[in-house]
């Protein structure tokens, strides 16, 4: 059993930007952190849901900003790191939590599709981190990757997720080490299937939005629990997080019984409703 070191008021006026922090994973993330004295900056690309985030979190009394933002824009996440300097005075910690997700066989899906997902959860990571670096360099803060065990384990209907996600455990490997010496710490984590929206707009192999869930989502870990684990994660500067018993079991399975694995995979995410991979053969 690990036991974890809390620290008191450690987060206590950190300044913490989240991508994609106006809903799922992300808002609870601002909340997380907001309840611990943090002052919280979420960006998203719909205004709407964003503002409804700020005004909700608020009321609650945790200082948040939130800037409208395309994280695939490399222009919109140096404007990110600038309005954060300017309205807080620093940058401690960047939580890279904007995603995307998608749902077909690689046969079918639209190339563009995976471009982008690809644009969103790797290329907007890479850009959101460049920028904020040097703030989070001096502040020896953290770099958290909202990554997922299909950055470990691929999951047939999902080439743009899984490829994007393994693009991103890549990233944030080297960053640690590139890093090492500097007191900057670098986390990734991946939460299993968490109840959150992205699943809902996940995108179809021409790219229009799925609308529901393909799976079934009530015993799924909610995002608050997603959330604190990451928190705290965060506050013992971990490295690796991986989540749920599931997800941790896929990890190991894929290491030392890929076979075996790949049989278990197909046959889980064939479960789904409407699956790609039921589709009777031509």
């Amino acid at each position: 059993m690990i036991l974890y070191i809390y620290r008191n008021n450690i987060m206590k006026d950190k300044v913490v930007i989240i991508t994609g922090g106006s809903s799922g994973i992300g808002k609870a993330l601002a909340e997380e952190f907001g309840r611990n004295g943090s002052k919280i900056m979420v960006t998203g690309r719909n205004k709407v849901d964003l503002d409804s985030t700020v005004n909700e979190l608020s009321e609650k009394g945790i200082a948040i900003h939130g800037l409208q933002s395309d994280v695939s824009r490399e222009d919109d996440n140096k404007r990110m790191a600038d309005e954060a300097v300017r309205l807080f005075g620093r940058i401690d910690i960047l939580i890279n939590n904007a995603g995307i997700s998608m749902r077909a066989l690689f046969s079918e899906v639209d190339i563009a599709v995976v471009k982008k997902v690809m644009d969103i959860n790797f290329y907007g990571v890479l850009y959101a981190t460049k920028y904020c670096l040097p703030e989070i360099m001096k502040n020896k803060g953290s770099v958290v990757g909202i990554s997922s065990i299909a950055g470990y384990r691929g999951l047939p209907g999902r080439t743009g997720y899984s490829s994007s996600k393994f693009a991103l455990n890549g990233f944030l490997e080297v960053l640690r080490t590139e890093l090492l010496k500097s007191g900057v710490h670098v986390l990734t984590a991946c939460p299993g299937f968490t109840t959150s929206n992205i699943r809902k707009r996940s995108l179809t192999k021409d790219g229009t939005v799925q609308g529901d869930s393909p799976r079934d989502e009530k015993n799924m870990m909610s995002a608050e629990a997603c959330a604190h684990h990451i928190y705290r994660a965060t506050v013992n500067r971990k490295k690796i997080l991986i989540l749920t018993t599931q997800g941790k079991l896929a990890v190991w399975l894929n290491k030392l019984l890929p076979g075996l694995a790949d049989k278990l995979v197909y046959n889980e995410m064939a479960k789904e409703s409407n699956s790609p991979l039921n589709k009777p053969s031509k």
